[in-house]
């Protein structure tokens, strides 16, 4: 195998253990996918990975119901520097006034990675948000949703968002989506890490948001 298909086959196991990991609680593992200065942007949270991953843990505990799902992969590596896109899926089931429902988030998580004594790690993941549904687990009792909280957010997540305001959750706005400035803004950051750059984009190193959920 040559070193660039190793590369693109170890970022790819990465990107399969982020998931496979955070998703049964195992923490201990989720932390070996991060290098030490990770840093995570999602809709309820912006910080470090450590902090990430405590919070994670916390809304595990607390009973949090939360899956993810990955399709196509594909990986730009430029010497030790690479950023990877993933097709991905978040389905997250709660209650909107009293009424039990799942929503399912269709988007790319967007990393940007580097290799460090021979081990590819996550500097930056932020998520790329396409389109969203909400639907009831009983389909006979559907909630009445609330027009203004609902297009208080892009069309790419507003129905994750409105669950998780409504959980107690305070969501960012203006996360890229399928198209827009914001989602530009991280292809160009994307473009410049590879390049060199010193930090991976404006998003890193933002002041924290909430967090007290899971993405």
């Amino acid at each position: 195998m040559q070193d660039s298909d190793r590369d693109r086959a170890e970022i790819r196991q990465i990107v399969e253990d982020w998931v496979l990991f955070r998703d049964a609680g195992d923490w201990e593992a989720f932390a070996t996918v991060w290098h030490e200065d990770g840093w995570m942007s999602a809709t309820w949270f912006q910080g470090t990975a450590s902090s990430f991953i405590e919070a994670s843990r916390a809304g595990f505990e607390a009973g949090m119901n939360i899956l993810h799902f990955l399709g196509g992969h594909t990986a730009e590596v430029g010497g030790r520097r690479a950023v990877a896109q993933t097709k991905m899926t978040i389905q997250q089931r709660g209650s909107v006034d009293e009424v039990l429902v799942d929503v399912t988030c269709t988007g790319r998580f967007y990393d940007f990675l580097e290799k460090r004594k021979g081990r590819w790690g996550i500097v930056r993941r932020q998520p790329i948000y396409e389109k969203d549904r909400m639907d009831p687990v009983d389909p006979s009792a559907a909630p009445l949703l609330d027009a203004g909280l609902l297009e208080r957010f892009p069309m790419g997540y507003r129905h994750l968002a409105y669950l998780q305001e409504k959980s107690g959750r305070r969501v960012r706005n203006g996360l890229p989506g399928l198209v827009g400035p914001e989602v530009r803004l991280l292809y160009r950051e994307g473009r410049k890490w590879l390049a060199g750059s010193s930090e991976p984009g404006r998003g890193h190193r933002e002041p924290a948001g909430a967090t007290g959920g899971v993405i």
